[in-house]
């Protein structure tokens, strides 16, 4: 019966400090592979920066909505919601200073034009500002979007020529006809946004 006991008793050491070695081992491998899963998934210095930007309404006009600026590496995608405008097109832009305090959204300032550029259409070998976005259409319930990708803008790089926050966006009246100067003749300013840090 002692050899028994002492057999017994000697399985159930073993037993136990095999149980308890085990369960070292799983936390220690815990938390090396959280760590690793951060520094894999972890965003670089220039992706994963988003923005939010609310259009509030401008000139006596009902036209709002929503804007979204994202970086991802070296490209920023706008995604422009808008609502309460005229059926057809309307000028979109980015304004030089993000106060839409005026009723006139005049406060804005002009398009955003850090090189010194003409007024024109994004791309045109003649010249553009990096606040000429465009165009979009309004369908006949007033509604329209937008979606617009550069990698000449940037979300909070520092980068006078590219950082898009401390601008504004502007909604326009009418259509930017990409060859009157300064702005190309888009009419009143119906809705305007601050792009600010969240």
């Amino acid at each position: 019966m002692k050899k028994i006991s002492f057999f017994a008793l000697a399985f159930t050491l073993v037993f136990t400090t095999s149980c308890k070695s085990d369960k070292k081992e799983t936390k220690t491998e815990t938390p090396t592979e959280n760590v690793e899963e951060k520094t894999v998934t972890e965003p670089s210095e220039n992706s994963g920066k988003q923005v939010w930007v609310v259009l509030n309404s401008k000139s006596g006009s009902n036209v709002s909505g929503n804007v979204i600026f994202e970086q991802e590496g070296d490209m920023v995608t706008m995604v422009a919601s808008v609502n309460g405008l005229e059926p057809g097109l309307h000028a979109i832009h980015l304004h030089e200073k993000s106060d839409c305090s005026s009723e006139d959204g005049k406060s804005t300032g002009g398009h955003w034009n850090p090189t010194a550029q003409p007024h024109g259409q994004w791309g045109a070998s003649e010249g553009y500002h990096k606040g000429d976005i465009g165009n979009f259409t309004a369908n006949e319930n007033g509604k329209g979007t937008i979606t617009f990708a550069t990698d000449e803008w940037c979300i909070g790089c520092g980068d006078e020529t590219k950082d898009i926050l401390g601008k504004a966006v502007i909604i326009h009246q009418g259509v930017d006809d990409f060859t009157s100067q300064p702005s190309g003749a888009a009419g009143s300013r119906v809705s305007c946004g601050g792009v600010i840090e969240n």
